[in-house]
């Protein structure tokens, strides 16, 4: 509740349906949003992405320095890695586009969170079985504790700064999906992306009133520190657009920019995909994004191949859970649930959102995926058929040859959704 006589924060910013903002409406945007934010004197925790996302990140940076330095008593950083790899120095560094040492950047704090320690959370409370139940539909009934990063209690205020694009698990990136998964228990973590498997990346990708989004909205009220967005809504240029106010309404207005900027549609389906997976994406953990956003556009028994020399793990944290379970579609899980139900539901869904829609029959021990997916990395074909995917030797594809033979290419593939006008 807005304290007495102080009106309450509202949406600002604006977006473009076409082009990007300039340097100069970037700034005078930014900030617009950020001398309404009620921060003065205040310690302020920034939640940042990590370098899968794209983001200008320094620029932000920059400006976060130059709009809040004189006004908060803190002005600190932590980086919403999920349970993504810790970054180093190093890192850190290219990140936010100035030397960090010991996690330092001047007056600064730049923080990895530490997901791999269960000292490092709080818990704020649970949420009982029988509300897990009507939040998803009935597809789950099991209570969750809430644990979030125990730093957003040393602090008074807390700025979200990510980008929204179409997400896999939750329909839409950003906002409080900083907090979950973001700097969040391992328990929500995979209560939400087991959650979003059942439903299925095919269905919610690109979608913004998601089962997954609803549950972690009812988690974020938990949390006691205040908080608020800055949303950029990146394209490959610039940015089509700035948001910056509560955290659930910001969210919303860039998830709606984002649905319109960030999707492509086609009329017809595609036989072969070749996404071409960025270098931010080491391992086949992240880059899998290139299989999430085009799988809707893939016409069944069609194949997509991500092209990726440079990724040559399956996951440098999740790998050794995932070479036991392999690469499998929904029900393949759903009904063996005995044999799986004590892997993480992170992994599982994982593991179901790269495999793409198929059913199993339990009874012959058949599995029937939709579509192919091969990896064409530097990840060998051993390791490929033992999970369960395809593999093509890189050296063996030409990008430009593929686009002339009729493949649909797709640049800089893991951020951009393709998807069926019909």
């Amino acid at each position: 509740m807005a304290a007495i006589g102080v009106p309450p924060l509202t949406v600002s910013g604006f977006g473009l349906e076409q082009g990007c903002l300039s340097e100069k409406q970037l700034l005078e945007v930014a900030q617009g949003g950020l001398e309404r934010l009620p921060v003065d004197d205040a310690r302020v925790l920034v939640l940042i992405p990590d370098c899968t996302r794209s983001m200008p990140m320094p620029q932000l940076f920059d400006i976060l320095e130059g709009e809040l330095n004189h006004r908060v008593r803190a002005l600190d950083f932590l980086v919403a890695l999920g349970t993504h790899s810790l970054m180093s120095d190093e890192h850190l560094s290219q990140l936010v586009g100035r030397r960090v040492e010991h996690e330092r950047s001047g007056n600064h704090r730049v923080l990895n969170h530490h997901w791999e320690s269960a000292e490092a959370f709080a818990h704020l409370g649970d949420i009982p079985a029988e509300e897990i139940a009507e939040l998803t539909g009935g597809l789950l009934h099991e209570s969750v504790p809430v644990k979030l990063n125990r730093l957003i209690l040393d602090y008074d205020h807390i700025l979200i700064c990510g980008p929204v694009f179409p997400h896999e698990v939750a329909g839409f990136s950003g906002g409080a999906k900083y907090f979950f998964p973001g700097i969040g228990g391992w328990e929500l973590i995979n209560l939400t992306h087991w959650l979003g498997a059942l439903l299925t990346s095919y269905d919610i990708i690109g979608t913004r009133e998601t089962l997954v989004r609803t549950l972690i909205h009812r988690a974020t009220e938990m949390i006691p520190t205040p908080h608020s967005l800055l949303a950029p809504v990146v394209m490959s240029d610039g940015l089509a657009g700035l948001f910056c106010g509560p955290t659930i309404e910001t969210w919303a207005e860039a998830a709606a920019l984002s649905s319109r900027r960030h999707i492509f549609w086609l009329d017809r389906p595609v036989e072969r995909v070749l996404s071409l997976i960025p270098h931010m994406y080491d391992d086949l953990w992240t880059g899998a994004k290139g299989m999430y956003k085009t799988e809707p556009i893939i016409a069944d028994g069609g194949e997509v191949v991500l092209y990726a020399p440079h990724i040559r793990e399956v996951s440098k944290v999740h790998g050794r859970l995932i070479r036991e379970i392999g690469y499998h579609c929904r029900d393949y899980f759903a009904k063996q649930w005995e044999q799986f139900r004590h892997y993480p539901g992170g992994i599982l869904a994982h593991s179901t959102h790269l495999k793409g829609k198929g059913s199993y029959d339990a009874v012959n021990g058949i599995e029937s995926p939709r579509i192919r997916v091969t990896l064409a990395t530097g990840i060998p074909e051993d390791v490929c058929r033992a999970i369960n995917l395809g593999y093509r030797d890189p050296a063996t594809i030409d990008p430009d040859a593929c686009a002339r033979q009729g493949w649909f290419v797709v640049p800089h593939a893991g951020e951009m959704l393709y998807r069926l006008r019909v």
